[in-house]
């Protein structure tokens, strides 16, 4: 039976304004959920919401349900139609100019009620004169979304520092005006500790104006390092070009990149971005990926190799036909799946989300239950409301709605950074309790086609270099993908002598090629039972590691035997020692036969090998694994036949250079297409995880010790406003160290001695 199109589910990202701390993230997210079949997850650190709805909810209903809450929603604009530098900077602009103003009024408050010899005759009333800007004008985004949450029956962190700020000035109001406090000749002592007065009513100018001074402060600075956190994401961005010269039958021209089509070609010059994702059609150059998949190392291209939108060239000239524009691009698909993985939460952060929902109502009743006790107990008034007023302004749940985004939002950027893009927090966590991983062979530890593994050549001979250089000319004319590998092998090892022309050129099925080349006649031939005995010692050893030898003759004459096969990348060597020494189990599951499978386990020294495995088998694998044995399982591929298991295991990681199932069913891509990125993906996310666990330590923490120290009256209400502002630049603060981070192993490109035979 077809579905339903109006039930049908759809997701829709929002762009949600106003949200201030984790309360106001519960608040939308429940009233996005009372809408039926709708679910959302939104993100203090990014204000965006992900939202998962029945296709017949239309999106201006989700936008209208948000601003219902009493925040602002928006659908977000097209990359190229919005310009978010000049938005973010107007914002930043306007918040620094309150935070400068707020400042400059503030500080005489508080030099003068910290610094009683600074005391002069009326000085209560030029600090009551400097406050009441600060606390009316200074305040008003607080006193704005508390009012607009009170008539949404919400409390929010800004109610508290809104009635922190009010209660303070009133109080002090009271004092100046009915409580004695207006005397010319008043002087009042300074304590971190309130203490009752004698007498006279104390004024808490200090409070009305640091609570919002410390509170802006806090605030901009945080807005400055979650900034920070995304500008990997950023700098992605920027790798797109905006214009690209293309070839066609008027010539060269200049066109934006909106308008670039799949099959056209398009010219790439030394020192360019490739526009686009596509194949090199003529010319040759090496092109720099790190910025794109976190290789450092320049790969070299010529006719027929893809490219990646982005790339830089770094030598020559390149004609590149594009073969996916938009949307479809490498780049692009990083792009979004970065943002996508900041878009989610960790379970740690969905019980702080939890938490803070009901945490904004709790501390109100605290505040009102400090005022009551300290009135009942016979305390002076202003104790009371000194009492009330710093649990107000002290309990911010600030630090618990930033805890997980900003380290989330740090650490797929740096992912990206380093070649490596998880899809969400899920993600990270299975990589950081992974037990084993089945890992596929060809493709991933192997280069995935044919290549020479070796060449030995007859002492006394014509010499290794001549013998490749000749056999690479007559294997030209071949279209076998032993042949092929021979002519890539012989431009690769001598690019500075170009092949000769083979005359006379002819193939046996089954037998070889032969041809005249600088007057010598070439035979590249399968292997006889007459060899030299050179020869014939390095027979066995290719045997063993299911490689294929064919025989070079000049004239008549062997002189060397090369081996041919897919050949162990030299990032696996050290790739599946990292996963050992990580504590994971590899475990090889290949489709090929026992002798290859039984070949590469033996380099790499893997243990458990599953050779001539079918898709079913290695789900079945998996299965077996998970259930039976208890492991938590990635699966490592990148062909159709790995997506089935890369979906039924704990973890799925796609190799970037693989087909677009495997990457569609995996949690985690391997952009550069190297397996040794993995042991880099664990590290980050055991890092990770350890980030945001400390981060919620310290935001639970934080909360447990100040609100009852406040309650009891030990804590000044502009104390309270800098500990509640540094709380949340703590966090940030830790979260950013993962900007920075490095493998311990990092970027060590050596190959043991022992294991240097895969050339």
């Amino acid at each position: 039976m077809a579905a339903d199109p109006a039930t049908a589910s759809v997701t829709t990202d929002l762009t949600v304004g106003g949200m201030t701390c984790a309360a106001c993230v519960t608040r939308v997210e429940k009233k996005l959920g009372k809408l039926e079949g709708v679910t959302a997850s939104v993100n203090l650190a990014t204000g965006r919401a992900r939202v998962s709805h029945p296709a017949g909810i239309s999106s201006e209903e989700l936008v209208a349900t948000v601003e219902k809450a009493g925040y602002t929603a928006a659908l977000p604009e097209p990359p190229r139609k919005r310009q978010p530098e000049d938005a973010e900077s107007a914002a930043a602009t306007q918040e620094r100019e309150r935070l400068l103003v707020t400042a400059l009024l503030a500080l005489p408050v508080l030099v003068l009620s910290m610094a009683p010899a600074l005391q002069f005759r009326n000085w209560q009333w030029l600090c009551f004169v400097l406050t009441a800007p600060v606390a009316v004008w200074g305040a008003w985004p607080f006193h704005e979304r508390a009012v607009r949450g009170l008539r949404h029956s919400a409390a929010t962190m800004d109610t508290l520092v809104s009635l922190g700020v009010a209660a303070s000035f009133s109080w002090s109001a009271y004092a100046l005006f009915l409580g004695g406090a207006g005397d010319p000749g008043m002087r009042m002592p300074f304590s971190l500790i309130p203490s009752a007065p004698d007498g006279v009513a104390h004024i808490y100018l200090e409070a009305a104006v640091g609570v919002p001074l410390f509170v802006l402060a806090g605030r901009f600075l945080e807005a400055r390092a979650r900034r920070g956190t995304g500008a990997a994401l950023r700098s992605l961005a920027t790798l797109a070009t905006k214009e690209v010269s293309v070839r066609d039958g008027d010539g060269e021209r200049l066109i934006d990149i909106e308008e670039l089509g799949v099959d056209q070609v398009f010219v790439v010059r030394p020192g360019e971005r490739v526009a686009t994702d596509g194949q090199v059609v003529e010319g040759s150059s090496a092109v720099d990926l790190s910025l794109v998949t976190g290789e450092s190392e320049p790969v070299e291209v010529g006719p027929g190799s893809a490219v990646v939108g982005g790339a830089v060239n770094a030598g020559g000239m390149l004609l590149v036909r594009a073969t996916a524009v938009g949307a479809d691009t490498q780049l692009a698909r990083i792009a979004r799946l970065v943002t996508e993985a900041q878009a989610g939460k960790a379970r740690a952060q969905r019980l702080a989300d939890s938490v803070a929902g009901v945490f904004v109502p709790v501390v109100l009743a605290l505040a009102v239950t400090a005022l009551g006790f300290w009135l009942g107990a016979g305390a002076d008034p202003q104790a009371a409301v000194t009492a009330c007023v710093a649990v107000l302004v002290v309990a911010c749940p600030c630090a618990l709605g930033l805890a997980t985004p900003t380290a989330l939002m740090a650490a797929t950027g740096r992912g990206a950074q380093l070649g490596v893009l998880v899809t969400g927090p899920q993600a990270l966590e299975g990589l950081q309790h992974l037990d084993a991983v089945v890992l596929d062979k060809t493709g991933t530890l192997t280069s995935g086609h044919m290549s020479v593994a070796r060449v030995t050549a007859v002492p006394d001979g014509l010499g290794k270099e001549t013998v490749v250089r000749l056999a690479g000319a007559v294997e030209q004319g071949s279209e076998h993908p032993l042949g092929r590998a021979i002519v890539s092998y012989a431009r690769r090892t001598l690019p500075e002598r170009p092949l000769p022309d083979v005359s006379g050129f002819s193939a046996a099925a089954g037998r070889g090629v032969q041809g005249r080349v600088e007057g010598r006649l070439v035979e590249v031939v399968g292997v006889d039972d007459a060899l030299p005995p050179a020869l014939a010692e390095a027979l066995p050893a290719a045997e063993a590691a299911a490689r294929t030898p064919v025989l070079v003759k000049v004239d008549g004459v062997a002189e060397a035997l090369i081996e041919v096969g897919d050949v162990v990348r030299p990032g696996s060597y050290r790739a599946v020692e990292r996963l050992r020494r990580l504590g994971v189990r590899p475990v090889l599951a290949t489709g090929d036969r026992e002798a290859p499978a039984r070949a590469v386990a033996d380099a790499l020294g893997i243990e458990d090998v599953h050779a001539r495995c079918t898709p079913e088998g290695k789900a079945e694998l998996v299965r077996e694994l998970r259930e039976e044995q208890g492991y938590r399982v990635a699966v490592v591929g990148d062909g159709v036949n790995d997506a089935a298991a890369l979906a039924g295991a704990d973890l799925g990681i796609a190799m970037g250079t693989g087909t677009d199932a495997a990457i569609g069913a995996a949690d985690v891509t391997l952009v550069r297409g190297d397996i040794e990125a993995l042991g880099d993906a664990v590290l980050l996310a055991r890092r990770t995880l350890a980030t945001i666990r400390v981060n919620l330590v310290w935001a639970f923490g934080y909360n447990v010790v100040t609100v009852p120290l406040a309650m009891v009256g030990l804590l000044n209400p502009m104390v309270a406003a800098a500990a509640m502002s540094v709380s949340s630049l703590l966090v940030v603060g830790n979260s950013l160290r993962l900007r920075a981070w490095q493998p311990s192993t990092a970027r060590k490109r050596r190959t043991s001695p022992a294991r240097s035979g895969e050339r």
